[in-house]
């Protein structure tokens, strides 16, 4: 294993059949399954409003599969964010947040937590675009809770999200949510750099706020979006994570992790289709895998445990990264 390699230690088995995540669009009042491919207001910076006079979006529940490694975690890892960051006209505020948590087991702490996840507003919708391991071990696990969020104040309906890093531990009764690590990119830079622009405005390039914000934020690496650009140039990818939103160290260990650094993106699905989904062709995963290691990836982990490597240990594959492919860089 090299020192920056993401798989984390001790990770619990792998499944050979996984079903794939929810993929519905829009659809019923809450914390929510697929997501739209619009780009909304960057993670971290003020919502700006997409509309006046208009009712909130329908959101539709997010649900792991029998399939996914240990789906009870990713259920309950979505459980607070959908009690924290959604709440009909009257529920806003830490107070109602605390009661909405506790109706569902968890420890009411976790609000004072929640940072760009409890805004100030009338009423508020949340749609989980993914939830992804950022590890798993057999008593502990990191789940990166990806979601958009809409706000009305007033007649007015913003548009926003972040991602969060959602710490749960396994007891005798079950796993519990012991914390939450909102993203947080940093301010926009007033112009960002050509590289940046380039893959916002690349439509095959779908990114969600905190990853938008990441980019805003100047703290990138060109490395990464020279990535992004040149493998969107075969695929449209659906990124998940790219610096914030992510822990700091490789969870279980003590190496740091390339993605604090923005030096590594994470892609939950490629060409439409969701890495974690067992009808998504193995050819696409693999080729994606190749290519990302082609454009200058020296660490490359996905669902598939892929040989052939000129460099050693450029492949790697493992729990914690059934239902993603990571590509991270040196520099």
């Amino acid at each position: 294993m090299t020192d920056g390699q993401e798989r984390a230690v001790r990770p619990v088995g792998r499944r050979a059949v996984l079903l794939g995540m929810a993929g519905a669009l829009l659809g019923a009042a809450g914390c929510t399954g697929a997501a739209s491919e619009a780009k909304p207001a960057a993670a971290g910076t003020p919502a700006s409003p997409t509309n006046t006079g208009a009712a909130l979006p329908r959101t539709t529940p997010w649900r792991p599969t029998s399939a996914e490694v240990h789906p009870e975690v990713k259920r309950r890892a979505v459980d607070p964010v959908a009690a924290i960051g959604a709440w009909p006209a009257g529920g806003g505020g830490a107070s109602a947040a605390r009661s909405r948590v506790a109706a569902q087991g968890l420890p009411t702490a976790l609000v004072a937590q929640a940072g760009p996840l409890l805004p100030s507003a009338d009423e508020a919708v949340v749609q989980v675009v993914d939830a992804q391991y950022g590890g798993i071990l057999a008593d502990s696990a990191s789940v990166l809770v990806v979601c958009r969020q809409w706000t009305r104040h007033g007649g007015a309906v913003r548009d926003g999200g972040t991602t969060v890093d959602v710490r749960l531990a396994r007891s005798r009764t079950g796993w519990t949510v012991t914390a939450l690590h909102p993203a947080r990119p940093g301010a926009p830079e007033a112009s960002p750099p050509a590289g940046v622009r380039r893959v916002l405005a690349d439509s095959r390039i779908v990114l969600p706020p905190a990853a938008e914000a990441d980019l805003r934020s100047g703290q990138v690496h060109d490395s990464v979006l020279n990535a992004m650009l040149r493998l969107a140039g075969t695929y449209r990818m659906y990124v998940s994570v790219v610096r914030s939103g992510h822990p700091l160290d490789v969870f279980g260990t003590s190496r740091p992790s390339d993605h604090p650094r923005g030096r590594a993106f994470d892609v939950w699905k490629i060409d439409g289709h969701a890495v974690v989904d067992p009808a998504t062709p193995r050819p696409l995963v693999e080729h994606f895998m190749r290519d990302a290691a082609a454009v200058g990836s020296y660490n490359v982990g996905g669902p598939v445990l892929l040989s052939g490597s000129s460099t050693p240990n450029q492949f790697f594959s493992d729990a914690t990264h059934h239902d993603h492919v990571h590509i991270g860089f040196r520099s």
